[in-house]
């Protein structure tokens, strides 16, 4: 019973639209500006730095918090990986904007400074660089997750963390399939390109 609220109480924390709700205090819609989606990149495109540091925050806090109550309500590794997994689609699918959502990065990450806090920092490392380099939101986001099985076995390895890993990848992936599209045919929009 412990597991099933954690999940469904993860679940609904992840959907919580933390963009939607952040624009829409500057009298954005963010799901018709931009590109659509709820994340802070899109934030940053309509409405501003602070507004998307601050859905970034949010986001990250809703994988971060329902791993950090499995931890400490139940120490099993695959729990905690499945109520992460929960935050994640819940953000992806949420329950307030008709199972639509966004595509899970800050909160994955948010999930990984709890589940595999040194994994976490080599992701967000290589996020950054990435978008340094190249000023694609997206493909740091692409190049890092798909790193993320790679990084979690040289660095944190169990059999455990090692699937929900790659769940978690597999997850991203899917949620990036248009951005990869768009980067193969350069039409992808950089960071800084206000929408």
């Amino acid at each position: 019973m412990k597991l099933f609220l954690l999940i469904i109480g993860s679940f609904l924390l992840g959907s919580i639209p933390c963009g939607v709700l952040v624009a829409r205090l500057k009298g954005i819609d963010l799901k018709q500006a931009g590109s659509g989606n709820i994340g802070a990149t899109n934030v940053l495109r309509t409405a501003g730095k602070w507004p998307a540091l601050l859905t970034l925050a949010g986001d990250i806090m809703k994988g971060a918090i329902p791993v950090a109550l499995g931890k400490y309500l139940l120490n099993d590794l695959t729990m905690e990986g499945i109520i992460g997994l929960s935050a994640i689609m819940g953000h992806n699918f949420s329950v307030f904007l008709r199972f639509r959502g966004g595509k899970g990065v800050a909160t994955s990450i948010g999930m990984l400074l709890i589940y595999s806090p040194y994994v976490a920092m080599v992701t967000i490392l290589i996020w950054l660089s990435v978008i340094f380099v190249t000023r694609y939101s997206s493909l740091g986001s692409i190049v890092s997750f798909g790193l993320l099985p790679l990084s979690l076995f040289l660095l944190d390895y169990t059999k455990e963390k090692l699937i929900i890993s790659f769940m978690i990848t597999a997850l991203l992936m899917i949620r990036h399939a248009d951005n990869i599209k768009r980067l193969i045919q350069g039409r992808e929009p950089k960071i800084g390109k206000r929408a």
